[in-house]
């Protein structure tokens, strides 16, 4: 159990992503955090990271490890594809 409110997560999750972001950019790729609801992460891959081959790994072994490492290890990212939504509410 993840020991934080969604709202407690907000600016630590938000800086950790920002240590992700270099990586992303090197490859023409960016990265939206879209909100987060009962521990989860809710982010759209953009750029060149929407749709290419190696998003779930991009999103598991880059940007979901950096958020365990420096927030708490239960933690999980959702991708939702551009032109999807989620709703948050």
């Amino acid at each position: 159990m993840i020991p934080f409110t969604d709202e407690e997560l907000l600016k630590p999750v938000s800086a950790s992503l920002q240590k992700v972001m270099p990586m992303l950019e090197r490859d023409g790729g960016g990265l939206e955090l879209l909100g987060i609801k009962n521990g989860k992460i809710y982010v759209r891959l953009t750029g060149h990271c929407h749709g290419c081959a190696a998003s779930g790994t991009t999103l598991k072994y880059g940007i979901e490890r950096q958020l365990r490492i420096d927030i708490h290890p239960e933690l999980e990212v959702i991708n939702i594809p551009i032109g999807e939504e989620v709703n948050l509410d």
